[in-house]
């Protein structure tokens, strides 16, 4: 399998270093298989910190071995179970396992909003998923 990681830096060995928010998927170095994705996380990333060039790490795992030998959660679409696990780490207040590795959609900047009203009470999940 070929993981990508959009940055302002190439991460030739990947390290996981203390992060000043809180995620989708929690604590984690964040790898995608959409090669277009991690470019757009790259260019998000290199203007964000106003330095570095937009460069995107290429890695390749085996998956058999990686399946087999790690902890996996995996979430095939933007469900319940989903939103529950994201806006859980979103809020800081994810306490369950630990996974190894993480494969699911992640929620953009345009749902952020969205997010936002649902952690606050303000929309249900019935209004969140017609919103």
């Amino acid at each position: 399998m070929i993981l990508y990681h959009g940055s302002n830096v190439i991460v030739s060995e990947p390290k996981l270093i203390p992060q000043n928010r809180f995620l989708d998927f929690g604590f984690g170095f964040y790898t995608t298989t959409n090669k277009t994705q991690a470019i757009g996380f790259a260019d998000k990333v290199t203007k964000r910190r106003k330095e570095g060039e937009k460069n995107v790490s290429i890695y390749e795992i085996e998956e058999a071995r990686a399946f087999r030998e790690c902890s996996v959660l995996r979430f095939d679409s933007a469900n319940e179970a989903w939103l529950d696990f994201v806006s859980e780490n979103r809020s800081g207040n994810y306490t369950g396992v630990a996974y190894d590795f993480i494969f699911g959609p992640v929620a953009n900047d345009d749902v952020y909003t969205t997010f936002t009203l649902y952690s606050a009470g303000v929309l249900t999940k019935d209004r969140l998923w017609k919103h």
